[in-house]
């Protein structure tokens, strides 16, 4: 499995007050598979996310990507973990403002050691007549265009999405879940997702539905819907 999670656990401390997030959570992943976590909110996904792309750490279990252990990586391992390995894709774009859309891209290709041609990336996301274009310019779909491309330039092993449609239309989302799907099938990129809208889990290979901080059931779709087909 290209990612492995075993007994995973967490629980915040504030006052005197111990809240678990996670109880113990397993999955799995294969290399170049999209993955959906589902689940309502406070079910714990969004913590599962940042633990896997190495922006939080569990109490215990272990979570392992590309065989690296990195429950086991000290904060300057994880930096470079994630900087190597990881693509974020967020709810909100995140673009620097003074920026034009290259130059936001840019500044996430110029730290990574085999990034993508900058060019390439941008026309896969149909953005690349909008290249010297500034953020607020751009519409909210064009935007999240951006940001996946921002992510994608630096050549991650694994793309983490934290409800990358969230602040989207539906015609807008749907753009986006196609745009994901073909970053999957023409960059062979590994996606894990998480979502409240049930309607998401059809285009996944994977699907793991979460509730207080536990996976109730883990499924493989042998059918995958493609996204301009998924309605809500």
């Amino acid at each position: 499995m290209f990612l492995k999670v075993e007994n995973l656990k967490k629980s915040y401390k504030t006052a005197d007050v111990t809240t678990t997030v996670l109880k113990g959570v397993g999955m799995n992943l294969d290399k170049g598979e999209i993955g959906v976590i589902l689940g309502p909110s406070g079910s714990g996904k969004s913590t599962l996310l940042n633990i896997i792309g190495g922006i939080d750490r569990c109490d215990c279990g272990t979570v392992l990507v590309d065989n690296i252990e990195i429950t086991k990586l000290n904060d300057i391992e994880l930096t470079d973990y994630r900087r190597k390995n990881i693509g974020f894709i967020f709810q909100f774009y995140n673009l620097i403002p003074n920026l034009t859309v290259g130059e936001n891209i840019e500044v996430v290709s110029n730290i990574s050691s085999s990034p993508l041609n900058i060019d390439e990336v941008l026309k896969a996301v149909g953005m690349l007549d909008k290249k010297y274009r500034f953020p607020k310019e751009l519409s909210g779909g064009e935007q999240q265009r951006v940001s996946i491309a921002r992510a994608v330039v630096k050549n991650p092993k694994l793309l983490l999405c934290d409800e990358p449609t969230g602040a989207l239309d539906f015609s807008t989302s749907r753009d986006i879940l196609k745009l994901l799907q073909k970053i999957n099938k023409d960059f062979g990129s590994t996606i894990l997702m998480i979502t409240h809208n049930n309607a998401i889990s059809a285009m996944a290979n994977r699907v793991y539905r979460v509730r207080s901080g536990e996976i109730l059931e883990s499924s493989v779709n042998n059918t995958i819907i493609p996204a301009e087909r998924i309605e809500w």
